[in-house]
């Protein structure tokens, strides 16, 4: 008999775990969706889309109820009297907003007659685009752009779809923008005229509570587990722990996910909370390195500043210690110096994030009040994050 056989005493549909997964139903969203419903039912009534502007932190639904929404309004559109609706998703992360433009052209041709991302003049992309949603039999298109936020400031594309109709770009087809995003700043960020007509409609998507990621988690176990595999205390002690720190289903159910494979490759029948503990320590160190490696070089000079000065037991730092450090580094490696108080946002930032712990100082009436900053983030993991960064692990006089 060899390795491998479609016999697990664990998982009844491991499938039912994965991140592409969509269940029938989104459960404890139902505020959101009704929200869904009731900007979208212009569509259905035959008039313009209102644009949506969806934000929330990672792991709470955004882009699942979208895309659920969305499946529903396809199918009920068999039974709508002159309209028909086509819907063209586009994941913004690593793309600029000439890139996302092309691969919005592309949603609209054969496989044979893609066009590169590049080489074509910026007007010429809108051209062609506009050109095919005019020739789309569709009445109604709605272009979602996932993780929107990636775009930066760079916002003229996401001006240009929504006023293409008003400003004569294209003739009969109704079209709407939908954006998807985790950082909240980001609208903070876009023009004025962009900000009064994507964020038209905004949804806001909290962070789930142990009770409704409970409801959540139970759903996938009943599709993923084989019966009686589950201790009673499983789920409510993942529930709790991921609520306690950021309330993302996508963590809950990955560590659930985990907790079964460790429970499988140690041949235990069961998964017990000892099991759920070590795949919460895995996903945390993930879900950390993860959050650093998305932060711009700056912070990562910062943090190296701190990592500097912890390793020379200079920490918890003042802000001016870490300034006089911070400028000596950023020189090294080639990078313009941040002003002092760009580099004490730049602190108060990581702190927010759980990367540096911010501690307040009195000194009294004679010396004041002020913070110093430490580590609160595993040092080895940080250290693993900045000598992948181009500038800071490339250079040999900085010891990561």
């Amino acid at each position: 008999m060899g390795r491998f056989t479609q016999s697990d005493p664990v998982f009844e549909d491991e499938q039912a775990l994965a991140d592409d997964y969509v269940p029938e139903t989104l459960v404890a969203r139902e505020d959101e969706m009704s929200t869904y419903v009731e900007i979208l039912q212009s569509v259905a009534n035959g008039a313009s889309p209102r644009n949506i502007f969806v934000y929330g932190d990672t792991g709470v639904g955004k882009t699942l109820a979208t895309r659920i929404i969305l499946d529903e309004l396809s199918e009920d559109q068999e039974d709508f009297h002159n309209v028909s609706v086509r819907t063209v998703w586009v994941n913004c992360k690593d793309l600029t907003s000439y890139q996302v433009a092309c691969h919005l052209v592309n949603n609209f041709r054969e496989s044979d007659e893609q066009i590169h991302t590049s080489g074509y003049p910026r007007g010429t992309i809108h051209h062609k685009l506009w050109e095919h949603i005019d020739d789309s039999d569709a009445t109604h298109v709605l272009f979602v752009l996932d993780e929107i936020d990636s775009l930066g400031s760079d916002d003229e594309l996401l001006y240009q779809i929504p006023r293409a109709r008003t400003n004569d770009k294209i003739s009969e087809t109704k079209i709407g923008l939908i954006g998807i995003s985790n950082n909240f700043k980001f609208r903070d960020q876009l023009s004025a005229r962009v900000q009064s007509t994507l964020c038209e409609h905004e949804i806001h998507f909290k962070p789930y509570n142990a009770d409704e990621l409970v409801q959540i988690l139970s759903q996938r176990a009943d599709a993923a587990f084989r019966d009686n595999v589950l201790s009673q205390a499983v789920i409510p002690f993942t529930a709790a722990k991921v609520a306690q720190r950021t309330g993302s289903a996508r963590e809950a159910i990955d560590i659930l996910s985990k907790a079964g494979f460790i429970a499988r490759d140690n041949g235990d029948s069961e998964i017990a909370e000892s099991h759920v503990e070590k795949a919460y320590q895995q996903v945390q160190r993930g879900v950390v390195k993860d959050e650093l490696e998305a932060l711009p070089t700056q912070s990562h000079v910062v943090l190296y500043t701190v990592l500097a000065l912890s390793r020379e037991d200079k920490t918890p730092a003042r802000r001016k210690t870490i300034y006089d450090r911070y400028k000596r580094i950023a020189d090294q490696i080639d990078r313009d110096v941040m002003s002092p108080r760009t580099l004490h946002r730049r602190l108060n930032q990581l702190s927010l994030k759980a990367f540096l712990v911010r501690s307040e100082v009195n000194k009294g009436s004679q010396g004041g009040n002020f913070f110093k900053y430490s580590f609160d983030a595993s040092e080895d993991i940080i250290v693993d994050v900045l000598k992948s960064e181009s500038r800071i692990g490339e250079t040999s006089s900085l010891k990561v």
